[in-house]
């Protein structure tokens, strides 16, 4: 006992000093997380462990955050690469040299760095020609007079040249009193408006604000662009102009303003690359002078060149190419659009180069942190955006790509927003986030608003009725985000990177309405058709309410398939068109063209669904009664108490016959041709594993594999449907065809077993699903007894399989016992009486007779049924008798009878087994119509193929269960069979 707890014991701290030991061996390779800026002032960031090292006595954090400095007034001791040692320098009055290694004594004051300052105009000498470091500095002053026109340089170390301004203007390196000095040039007095708007305008946040940027370079950009024709100079200030988001007025001295002045000022200097917008030394921003020219821009000629989707000449390929600018101005480099440039968002280099294949619906989204943009962007950068166009033996062309700027203003008005274009105001120049014009009070400053390019959409539409793939030009619509920093920490901005093709749909828009206006009227005409049988069907001349109501109901199910056939074929054409044209010739609509179909759609489900209820409804509330031919054999003897005797009476007919027919009638209301379980698993398999689903992508691929690292993009809506319709009609079809030619032929067919049932059973079977109209399958034995052991059983099936008794038919001499019947008025009413004791025991309370039993009401009223159909069958009732004929073609065609059943009624032969139209069997195409739309609804509300299914096969099952509990008590209260006989 001792030695089995101290192995347990032993165990048990085992396997705890196994689970410890594997914990410290995960966490010795475990480092906390730091950043440069998680080091403060007094510790730097080492790049070799990852953590922040505190520097030593006399040290800060550099600029960089990677190294420490000496502070202010030290100078460095000892310097091993690794650290540093620092001294502070003996006297108050020496200050550091530049280089930091060393003290001297200043020749003026020491500056808040520490080191020594000279005055405006002097460099300062540390060293001799030698290099040999001098006990005191000096300040030694340029000389700013001819010919040497010196001045120290931007670090103060050296004598150079006067900016050329100085110079021309007063033959010295000083800005006379006559002149204006701007942004370090010298300009002359009225070339300009001597004070500038240097506001920046957030439209989002009507925020006005004083850009330092703007107030320090402005007026000098603008005076060098005109006077001295600075390139680098104009280009700032368009650059200004970009920032300040186009936006033109009547103000003449903000950025866009001083660059329009500029632009009709130098008209004579002539154009640039023979574009009449584009001036010589000026950036070409605008597309001409005032709104209205965005049609001729976009629409007036196409490209050169077309696409195709697939062939020899296959081209898809977009090649855009831009010309980067810093924002000072200068020419940065020629850019390849793609892999990221434009696009915000992080993804890998396959997924962005996606973007660029002409026909692929592409969107990138993601939210970005302020504090991110701020340490990315510290000044925005602007591109200039072209086409490549590339045609054979020929030199590439560029073509510039417009740009409809949502947040630019023209006199106060945003009229990029809107619809109309000839309301646009289309502009060239762009930037992707601007963290430079919203500083107030320094360029150091952190600045107080943000600017973003949230939206940026570049749109390509399709010339009409081309054959050849030819385009417009394409169109780049960018939307800006205000942002006002207060915690770039927490505060986040949304951007999105989008490319959409267009083509005009109107002509699609006027072919569907057209063919929904001529179906829709086919529908009518159906429609009234359907009522006036229906009338005469249940022998009612008036029309009132109820007749209006079923007109509405037979409507409502064909105006759903109208629009099911324009759903089904308009998915299917964009479909094909779609992707199996070779030289492109049709876009897929947008998102949101599509609405109009999916709109379409769902009144192809509502009004289906009121069709089906409909039919539902019906089909519960179907008169049905079981015709019993058997009659007794002979008599039988029974005991009479009291009396001694024995009387004989009629054996009794046996009931098991009628219940069977029953239970099988119960079985096969809700049969189908298709099985829903294969049927949902089926089109799930297709459309998820085989892959159908990815011919619904906005894309020209018709691949149904995807390799994973590829780009996915959004699933059209148009495409989705007509796919999933397509595949969910085509697996039902396929299984109604293997059900109609090979499973009722050669495994089983329940209606017509149901017919030779009753044959063998001697029991007929009346279906009444009108007052006056119904079905009556003739199921009277040709052997006259039923009720009888299997071996006579036996005999019987095998002279009639020898044909050595009569047929089964109604009629001498005829095998149809089908039939749809048209029964009198009389004989309705002669029906309804003897029902009438049954239903009013199923009514309100106070019509029913307490006195009576239900029992014996039942068994009374069945024999009396019983006994008048069959006596109506053999022809027992002359003003209650009928005829046989045959249906005519037409009236099968139009489904309704032309002979109104006034004196006789009309039993119209049926080898087509109509009366299959009572249950689920015989509607199989509305059936099918409901499901498909249903799978199609939930699909496109959820885009989930496999939630559809599943909810699909749910309703299905919940139908199919409706169908059967109230149809059993239906069949119950009809036929007055005992429910708890019908298992």
């Amino acid at each position: 006992m001792a030695t089995g707890t101290l192995r347990a014991f032993a165990c048990s701290f085992s396997i705890i000093f196994l689970l410890k030991l594997n914990a410290f061996s995960c966490q010795q390779f475990s480092i906390s997380l730091q950043q440069p800026l998680d080091c403060g002032a007094e510790s730097y960031f080492d790049i070799s462990s990852l953590s922040c090292v505190k520097c030593g006595p006399n040290q800060v954090n550099s600029k960089s955050g990677l190294t420490c400095e000496c502070q202010t007034g030290f100078r460095v001791l000892v310097s091993n690469g690794a650290s540093i040692t620092c001294q502070q320098c003996p006297d108050v009055n020496q200050g550091v040299t530049q280089d930091g290694y060393g003290c001297i004594r200043c020749p003026g004051s020491v500056g808040v760095n520490g080191k020594c300052q000279c005055p405006e105009g002097s460099v300062l000498v540390e060293r001799d020609v030698n290099g040999n470091p001098l006990n005191e500095a000096r300040c030694e002053a340029c000389n700013a007079t001819e010919p040497a026109f010196s001045a120290p340089d931007a670090t103060g170390k050296r004598c150079v040249r006067c900016e050329d301004s100085f110079i021309n203007s007063s033959q010295s390196c000083v800005c006379g009193t006559s002149n204006v000095l701007a942004g370090g040039m010298c300009f002359p007095l009225n070339s300009l408006p001597t004070s500038v708007a240097s506001s920046v305008i957030f439209g989002q946040l009507t925020l006005s604000l004083q850009s330092a940027w703007f107030s320090s370079f402005m007026y000098s950009s603008a005076a060098a662009c005109l006077l001295f024709s600075n390139r680098t100079a104009c280009q700032s200030l368009g650059n200004m102009c970009v920032m300040n988001m186009h936006s033109s007025s009547t103000i003449n001295n903000d950025a866009c303003g001083l660059y329009n002045t500029i632009y009709r000022a130098t008209a004579a200097q002539g154009s640039s690359q023979d574009i009449s917008y584009w001036r010589k030394n000026l950036p070409w921003l605008y597309y001409g002078e005032q709104l209205g020219l965005a049609s001729r821009v976009l629409q007036n000629e196409p490209l050169p060149v077309g696409f195709s989707f697939k062939g020899a000449q296959k081209n898809t390929n977009i090649e855009l190419r831009a010309a980067v600018y810093s924002v000072r101005g200068e020419f940065m480099r020629w850019e390849n659009v793609g892999g990221g440039n434009l696009q915000l968002c992080p993804d890998t280099l396959t997924s962005q180069q996606s973007a660029f294949t002409f026909g692929t619906a592409y969107k990138q989204s993601c939210v970005l942190s302020v504090s991110e943009l701020l340490i990315g962007y510290p000044e925005p950068v602007f591109y200039d955006v072209y086409l490549v166009i590339k045609k054979a033996q020929e030199e590439e062309r560029l073509l510039a790509v417009p740009l409809l700027n949502l947040n630019q203003q023209f006199n106060g008005q945003f009229t990029n927003q809107g619809s109309n274009m000839n309301n646009w105001y289309l502009t060239r120049r762009l930037m992707l986030v601007d963290t430079l014009s919203g500083r107030e009070n320094s360029l150091s400053s952190s600045p107080r608003v943000i600017r973003v390019a949230s939206n940026i959409k570049i749109g390509f539409q399709l010339v009409p009725n081309t054959q050849k793939g030819q385009v417009y030009p394409p169109l780049m619509t960018v939307a800006y985000s205000d942002i006002l920093v207060t915690d770039p920490s927490t505060q986040t901005v949304t951007v999105s990177f989008s490319l959409e093709y267009t083509m005009d749909q109107e002509e699609a828009r006027i072919k569907t309405d057209i063919a929904l206006g001529v179906l829709g009227g086919v529908a009518v005409v159906h429609s009234l058709l359907k009522t006036a049988s229906w009338k005469r069907r249940i022998a009612s001349p008036l029309i009132d309410l109820q007749t209006i109501m079923k007109f509405l109901v037979f409507y409502a199910g064909d105006l759903a398939n109208v629009f099911f056939i324009i759903t089904v074929g308009t998915g299917l054409y964009w479909l094909i068109f779609f992707k199996a044209q070779q030289f492109v010739s049709v876009l897929l609509p947008l998102p949101v063209q599509e609405e109009r179909f999916v709109v379409y759609v769902g009144c192809a489900f509502a009004l289906k669904a009121v069709q089906f209820l409909h039919k539902l409804f019906v089909q519960l509330s179907v008169d049905v009664f079981f015709i019993d031919w058997e009659r007794p054999r002979g008599k039988s003897s029974k005991h009479v108490e009291g009396s001694g005797e024995a009387k004989s009476q009629a054996s009794p007919v046996s009931i098991w016959r009628t219940y069977f027919v029953a239970n099988e009638w119960n079985e096969i209301q809700t049969i189908r041709k298709i099985n829903p379980t294969f049927q949902v698993m089926a089109v799930l398999f297709f459309l998820e594993v085989v892959g159908f689903s990815n011919l619904a992508l906005r894309d020209p691929l018709s691949n149904l594999r995807r390799s994973p690292e590829a780009y996915t993009p959004p699933h059209s809506l148009i495409l989705r449907y007509g796919v999933a319709s397509a595949m969910w009609l085509c697996i039902g079809l396929i299984q109604m065809i293997f059900f109609t030619v090979f499973h009722e032929r050669f495994v089983e067919d329940k209606i017509r077993q149901f017919v030779d049932l009753c044959s063998i059973s001697n029991i007929s079977v009346l279906l009444l699903s009108h007052r006056c109209f119904g079905y009556y399958i003739h199921g009277r034995s040709v052997h006259g007894h039923a009720d009888t052991n299997m071996d006579e059983m036996n005999t019987n099936l095998k002279r009639e399989a020898e044909n050595l008794c009569g047929q089964r038919g109604l009629l001498a001499n005829s095998d149809t016992q089908t039939f749809q019947i048209s029964i009198t008025n009389r004989l309705r009413t002669q029906y309804d009486r003897i029902i009438e004791p049954i239903n009013r025991r199923n009514g309100p309370s106070r019509l029913v007779d307490a006195s009576a039993n239900p029992c014996e009401q039942s068994t009374k009223a069945y024999h009396t049924m019983n006994r008048f159909l069959g006596s109506v069958i053999d022809h027992a009732h002359r003003e209650m008798d009928y005829i046989v004929k045959d249906k005519l073609l037409f009236e099968r065609l139009i489904g309704m009878e032309f002979i109104e059943p006034l004196d006789k009624s009309i039993f119209y032969n049926d080898d087509s087994h109509s009366f299959s139209d009572v249950i689920f069997y015989g509607n199989e195409a509305v059936l099918l119509i409901f499901d498909t739309l249903f799978f199609c609804v939930v699909d496109l509300g959820s885009q989930n193929f496999i939630l559809a299914a599943v909810l699909t096969y749910v309703q299905q099952l919940v139908f199919r269960l409706i169908r059967n509990g109230m149809g059993r008590r239906n069949l119950a209260s009809k036929t007055l069979v005992d429910k708890r006989f019908l298992i």
